[in-house]
């Protein structure tokens, strides 16, 4: 069947591809991308507390692959909003948070069941904060921002489903596949069924980090390639296109390839980036203010880039007015900054915040 892009693409191929995915230009890539994603996976541990890395990371994430979809935010009013949620947290916002509660939840359950349909459904509710499944209305299409149909998915529930099967066996397949190939399959595969009305964007892109985790290639969520494909946009849908109309799976499996390769070696020196200041800081404290020092006190520092006096008390490390002081002396020394927005005094670890951006 020719693909007629205004047509649901019910014959959209099985896995795995009937192409020849391991050329020698892929499988040169694939050994370069898997040695430095190794690297990372190994440099990861030098942070003492993962689950402050995981914590920053993920949300500078959560905000560059909901920018993919135009939800737009500022890393400021982003940290602001995960230290203190309130009611009039703006809709955008909180739809990013709930990225990361979905890659937290997807990651959770890891631990006890492997990835699946019932586990891409879930993240996507929790993505949109609804009770979505898989499509059961016809007529879906994506459109460029001219509103001209570019791709119409498959139709029919039962379709939808017999395919996200069908990807569900490849991703378990006990194949000699290299795993960073497959993840490529995996991508475009489960964006060209297009399982859900919404979300399937910030779902697929989930679900990248999750298989890299269930493949033993990273043991904890800090490899995001929400970064790579904004500034490398054009180059991402064009490949999605050149997959489902020319078959071109290559120059798509080289792109994914190339994005694992450039963001694991950001992500390794950001992270030897914020163990640096780790030290610096701890060093610095524990010179100048022996009495305000204390381990707990510098993990809360970078756990939360927008401190407040309310960590430090739920943390155990102070009660609520020698907390104050505490933050006060640190920003005496410049290790905090600190900022009023509305009733709330935040002490910004503001050399902190400008790594997490770099």
């Amino acid at each position: 069947m020719t693909f007629n892009r205004n047509k649901p693409y019910n014959d959209l191929q099985l896995l795995p591809p009937q192409e020849n995915m391991e050329t020698q230009e892929v499988l040169k890539k694939a050994i370069s991308a898997n040695r430095v994603l190794a690297e990372l996976k190994g440099i990861g541990s030098i942070i003492p507390n993962q689950g402050m890395l995981v914590n920053n990371i993920v949300l500078q994430e959560a905000r560059r692959s909901s920018e993919i979809e135009n939800i737009v935010t500022t890393q400021d009013d982003l940290f602001q909003a995960a230290a203190s949620l309130q009611a009039s947290t703006p809709p955008e916002i909180k739809e990013v948070l709930r990225y990361r509660e979905a890659l937290w939840q997807g990651f959770t359950s890891l631990k006890s069941r492997p990835l699946s349909t019932t586990t891409m459904v879930t993240i996507a509710q929790t993505v949109k904060q609804s009770s979505i499944d898989i499509r059961k209305q016809n007529g879906t299409k994506i459109a460029n921002s001219q509103g001209e149909v570019i791709y119409t998915p498959p139709d029919g529930e039962q379709v939808i489903r017999d395919k996200l099967e069908n990807l569900e066996q490849f991703i378990h397949a006990n194949d000699e596949v290299d795993p960073l190939i497959k993840l490529a399959i995996i991508h475009y595969q489960f964006e060209a069924i297009h399982p859900f009305i919404d979300g399937n964007g910030r779902t697929g892109r989930i679900l990248n980090i999750l298989y890299l985790i269930e493949a033993g290639l990273l043991e904890i969520p800090v490899l995001y390639l929400s970064d790579y494909i904004i500034k490398n946009k054009n180059d991402y849908y064009q490949g999605l296109r050149q997959v489902t109309e020319q078959g071109a799976w290559i120059p798509w499996t080289l792109y994914i390839l190339d994005a694992i390769e450039v963001t694991a070696t950001q992500t390794k020196d950001k992270i030897i980036s914020i163990r640096e200041l780790l030290e610096q800081t701890s060093d610095l404290v524990k010179n100048k203010a022996p009495k305000v020092y204390s381990k707990d006190l510098i993990d809360v520092l970078f756990t939360h880039p927008y401190c407040k006096i309310a960590f430090l008390v739920e943390s155990g490390i102070a009660k609520r007015q020698t907390a104050s002081v505490y933050l006060q002396n640190l920003e005496e020394l410049g290790v905090l900054k600190s900022e009023k927005r509305g009733r709330e005094v935040y002490y910004i670890n503001h050399q902190l915040m400008e790594r997490l951006q770099q």
